[in-house]
């Protein structure tokens, strides 16, 4: 168990974004933005379906992922019913169901002022956030970085990520 001695400053959170569903997005935007609203430097390093995130094409339409998502049951109260129910998952792949869930993850976040996620990560690199994508992944997807969003700071090796994370007082997440 730590002491009130142990804790170190958070200097900078990096996370790694890993996840193209816009429920997989957020938390990793939420998470950068809060560090930085706190003076904490953040660095976001997308990688693999996570890339979804930062190519222009996909970017300003992202997706609740419904299939075989057991967590949906969270979003029950958005429809007037319990979180305790059950969202079964095989409804997750019926037409119309993860636009439907999109749609209403979308009207919530905007009730909070969230922004959408191009605006956010705008916010995020004009509060001095860092946004990377992986090198390994933009390969494999055949992307060019001109393919990307214009606010990414590079294409990133995991090793100048890790470069980049460097230093005390730094964590790494995963989303």
């Amino acid at each position: 168990m730590s002491t009130p001695d142990d804790k170190q400053p958070v200097k900078k959170i990096c996370i790694i974004v890993s996840r193209g569903s816009l429920d997989g997005i957020y938390p990793a935007l939420i998470m950068a933005n809060g560090a930085r609203m706190e003076g904490i430097e953040a660095s976001l390093f997308f990688t693999f379906f996570g890339l979804n995130g930062l190519a222009n094409k996909t970017l300003d339409h992202m997706k609740v992922s419904t299939v075989g998502n057991a967590a949906l049951n969270m979003a029950m109260p958005m429809l007037g019913m319990p979180m305790t129910m059950p969202f079964p998952t095989w409804m997750g792949a019926l037409p119309g169901v993860s636009a439907f869930a999109t749609s209403l993850m979308n009207r919530e976040m905007e009730k909070l002022d969230i922004p959408p996620v191009r605006e956010f990560l705008e916010l995020i690199s004009d509060s001095g956030g860092k946004i990377f994508a992986c090198k390994l992944a933009m390969d494999m997807f055949k992307l060019k970085k001109e393919d990307l969003m214009d606010r990414v700071d590079g294409v990133l090796t995991v090793g100048q990520f890790y470069e980049e994370s460097a230093g005390a007082g730094t964590h790494i997440l995963f989303t």
